[in-house]
């Protein structure tokens, strides 16, 4: 069990719909403010890119992942949970009776919070299985390394024939053979 008095862990906020990045710059005002930064260590609001159609024209827009939440690295503290729970636009932790619960490290990366550096563990001819995203449970073999944006080219069976397809590091697991 983690000491979340002395270690930053990860909690979930909930806002008013609309306020996330409202929110977002009040809690980093709060921290330049008051010179939190030994305490709050990062803000941020999930975000995913989607392809919308407009009037024929396909354009990348970003959307919340989750909308009404914001995620908070902190080193949990009653005076901070006061701050924080006082912030314009802010309803309150989620958790039992508004008290935080630390997100688990398998939540953490599924949100993709924190970058992950993955080096050296992958090599091309390599079995390895999905385990997050669109491809989750597959399984292939790696034909193609890009250390640099930390992505795999792999080879899966889908839809009953062989498809070379693009996936982070930290989206596969080498498999044992």
């Amino acid at each position: 069990m983690v000491d979340v008095t002395t270690t930053p862990c990860w909690y979930i906020l909930h806002t008013y719909a609309g306020y996330e990045s409202m929110v977002k710059d009040n809690l980093e005002r709060l921290i330049e403010n008051n010179n939190l930064q030994e305490m709050i260590f990062d803000v941020k609001i999930p975000m995913e890119q989607t392809i919308e159609e407009k009037n024929g024209k396909r354009k990348v827009v970003e959307r919340k992942l989750l909308p009404c939440y914001v995620f908070i690295k902190m080193i949990y503290s009653n005076q901070l949970w006061y701050w924080v729970t006082n912030t314009r636009g802010v309803t309150g932790f989620v958790g039992p009776m508004g008290r935080p619960i630390p997100l688990k490290e398998a939540e953490i990366r599924k949100m993709r919070l924190e970058e992950r550096i993955v080096e050296g563990e992958f090599a091309v001819g390599d079995k390895i299985s999905v385990d997050s995203g669109p491809l989750e449970g597959f399984e292939g073999t790696i034909t193609e390394l890009n250390d640099l944006a930390q992505k795999a080219k792999i080879n899966v069976q889908m839809f009953g024939q062989n498809t070379d397809v693009e996936v982070e590091y930290i989206q596969i697991k080498k498999l044992d053979v």
